[in-house]
């Protein structure tokens, strides 16, 4: 049996505003998460390295969280669950009177989840660091804030890029379960077109086709980044330690 392509119906409006609607709320979600995603994560990251163990316990504890739960389920915790456990008028106005509640909640679930993740690259970064950068650091008279400022983080920044660059790739391909909680990103316009016009073939190839261009205009835009940011001696082959 033979299946007829249609790929003229997605030309057709509205589908092809849905599309292009898809793609950009997917770039806003995903967008926003990272911030968070990169700013959380780095917090977190390096507070797994420090010498206050209260605060190495802590950071632990949010990554084991967030990491190892579903990111299906924290969307749905923060999306139901958690208006439900704040005080009724904090509540009430994140259930009624927050703008764009399905878009917030979905990039707050997927910054923290993220975060985790993040943090952990953070944190091989700094240990990856050869620990007599730090004792060089301490011997020149710089405190601890100083010493990831000056030697740590720019470093380990450098040396983790690649990882960096799968993840936020990862948070692109992630953001399509925001569809879960309603926000119409590519996946859910790509499922909204098949549901007119039963081309859920073509709908969803478009829709793959623009995941992929999206991802690759990421990876040749870290690649670069990554060439600029290179160490030598430290991404090849490790010789760095």
């Amino acid at each position: 049996m033979q299946y007829n392509w249609n790929w003229g119906i997605l030309l057709q409006d509205p589908y092809l505003g849905w599309l292009i609607s898809g793609v950009g709320w997917t770039l806003a979600v995903a967008s926003a998460a990272w911030i968070i995603a990169f700013s959380l994560g780095s917090v977190v990251g390096v507070a797994r390295t420090l010498p206050n163990r209260w605060l190495r316990g802590a950071a632990t504890a949010y990554v084991e969280l967030f990491r190892n739960v579903p990111l299906l389920v924290q969307l749905f915790i923060w999306y139901f669950v958690v208006p439900e456990l704040l005080p009724d008028d904090w509540g009430r106005w994140v259930k009624r009177d927050l703008p764009l509640p399905e878009y917030t909640t979905a990039v707050i679930g997927l910054g923290v989840y993220t975060a985790s993740r993040v943090a952990e690259q953070v944190r091989s970064g700094i240990e990856s660091i050869s620990r007599g950068q730090s004792l060089a650091g301490y011997a020149s008279g710089l405190t601890t804030a100083q010493l990831y400022r000056y030697v740590l983080l720019p470093v380990a920044y450098r040396l983790i890029v690649p990882p960096l660059t799968s993840e936020f790739l990862t948070i692109f391909k992630n953001s399509s379960l925001a569809l879960t909680i309603g926000v119409l990103e590519l996946t859910a316009q790509s499922r909204q077109i098949t549901e007119y016009t039963f081309q859920g073939f073509e709908a969803f190839t478009a829709a793959t086709v623009m995941y992929v261009v999206i991802t690759l205009t990421v990876t040749a835009g870290m690649s670069l980044v990554e060439r600029r940011a290179r160490i030598p001696g430290f991404i090849a082959g490790g010789a760095g330690r």
